[in-house]
């Protein structure tokens, strides 16, 4: 029983909570399971670098499609059927890899399933940020990003538990059951009384308001209504970009590329890979140490934040994440540069007994503190303030505008870590992102303000108070 609370409204978001945790798994498996993959595709295929590349980061390029339409399909037809939707294309995207008779068809699925995860990642945290009680919002959306890293070790679990590499199909194509779980899940749910006010269906909201809060859902309804007077019922896209909403359009956006081009992805998808070229000489060696040095940290961690980002604050975790990343990252292309230094002088990067040698033990702990930085902080923080800063009239859509930039420099990322690693090496590939997390950490400190105990209104109210109305003169403090 969550307190302050009606006993019904506890039991709704506690099935709310496990459709946006499903949701998460599945972006995460989807994510995850990847690395352990490659291996078979590789063989199965004869695939190359370029290839290689291309199945792995078409996934986010389906991805960023879907969050382009996942905005305006949310507005439009509501949270719920959108997230609905995403599981019905999870499902496909599942069994079109799992039976793919070739590459082409594989990346086909791989662009299914991508599409689905940009539908989720924009109306997912959307429908749980709108269901979500002020004081508990910022909980409830990492609640998704607990999902996505507990997707990932799942992902890295059914990688070492299905290890030959004719098991690659069935590692892909597992996912079907996590779509199959949401879409029952979200069955008995209904969507956000926000939203059926907003797309004039006031009895709906009525009843829903009832059903989650039956001990003063007239009082909330009043309030709510009050709240959505002066909002426009279509907007168009140009709205979205209108000069008052700079602000929060550039920080949201910043948020969301910064996540992704600070390395996470890169080391999630070609996990492997990296402990290989770290002294990990086996492929069981490999996927044990992707599993539990990412895979677990990444889930633990993560909780830090789901238990911090309400007491704490949005910023502090941000700050003190952000320094253990670059920190983390810069020590990983010390232990590199020592690995090639070895190599060059005639040494093996494993010991005698196969074991990694020292720098590759350095470089393991450094990833672990990477890990466990981006989990409490550009993790969940991102996602909850991309969910939280856009004003009600286009929020949808600007929660697609982000979550697109997020999947565009995640598919720039993926889609060429590898080549970057071969033109200048592991040590100067981590070195950049351990700059850029400086950077983000510079940015963030002196242009994203605090959320936390704000209501979506309170938030919405802030920007108002510095922006110029559309025609004036000046720019914005984005």
């Amino acid at each position: 029983m969550i307190p302050g609370v009606s006993r019904l409204m506890t039991k709704r978001l506690a099935l709310v909570g496990a459709a946006i945790l499903t949701a998460g798994i599945l972006f995460g498996y989807d994510q995850g399971v990847i690395s352990g993959a490659l291996r078979g595709i590789e063989a199965d295929f004869d695939l190359k670098t370029t290839m290689i590349e291309v199945v792995t980061s078409f996934v986010t390029l389906g991805a960023l499609v879907g969050a382009l339409v996942a905005g305006a399909m949310a507005d439009r037809f509501g949270r719920r059927p959108a997230v609905l939707f995403a599981g019905v294309l999870f499902i496909a995207g599942a069994l079109i890899e799992a039976f793919a008779p070739g590459s082409a068809v594989l990346v086909v699925g791989r662009l299914t399933v991508g599409f689905a995860v940009g539908v989720a990642s924009v109306a997912a945290p959307l429908y749980a940020a709108e269901m979500a009680p002020t004081r508990l919002r910022g909980t409830f959306v990492s609640t998704y990003q607990f999902g996505i890293t507990f997707g990932i070790f799942v992902a890295y679990l059914v990688d070492e538990w299905l290890q030959s590499g004719s098991a690659w199909r069935l590692m892909l194509g597992l996912s079907a059951v996590a779509g199959v779980l949401l879409i029952v899940l979200l069955l008995p749910l209904r969507d956000t009384p926000r939203w059926y006010l907003r797309a004039g269906r006031p009895a709906e909201a009525e009843a829903e308001l009832a059903r989650i809060h039956p001990d003063d859902s007239e009082a909330r309804f009043r309030e709510l209504e009050e709240s959505l007077a002066d909002e426009p019922s279509d907007v168009a896209w140009r709205e979205v970009f209108a000069r008052r909403w700079r602000a929060p359009l550039v920080i949201g956006i910043g948020l969301a590329v910064f996540q992704q081009i600070t390395g996470i992805n890169a080391i999630i998808y070609y996990a492997d890979k990296i402990f290989a070229a770290a002294g990990f000489s086996s492929p069981a060696d490999q996927t044990a140490a992707t599993t539990w040095a990412i895979g677990a940290v990444n889930v633990l961690a993560t909780l830090i934040a789901i238990t911090f980002v309400d007491r704490l604050g949005r910023k502090p975790l941000l700050v003190a994440g952000l320094l253990g990343m670059a920190v983390s990252l810069t020590v990983v292309g010390v232990a590199f540069l020592s690995i090639d230094d070895s190599v060059t002088a005639g040494a093996s990067t494993a010991t005698a007994s196969g074991r990694p040698s020292d720098a590759g033990i350095i470089m393991l702990v450094a990833l672990v503190v990477y890990i466990a930085s981006f989990a409490f902080s550009m993790g969940p923080i991102v996602w909850t303030m991309i969910n939280e800063i856009y004003p009600r009239s286009v929020r949808g859509r600007a929660v697609s505008v982000a979550t697109a930039a997020n999947w565009f420099s995640a598919w720039i990322v993926s889609q060429f870590f590898l080549s970057v690693v071969d033109a200048v090496g592991e040590s100067v590939t981590f070195w950049i992102f351990a700059a850029l997390s400086v950077v983000c950490l510079v940015w963030i400190v002196a242009k994203v303000p605090e959320t936390r105990s704000r209501t979506l209104e309170e938030i919405e109210a802030m920007w108002g108070e510095d922006a110029p109305p559309d025609g004036a003169t000046g720019a914005t403090g984005a």
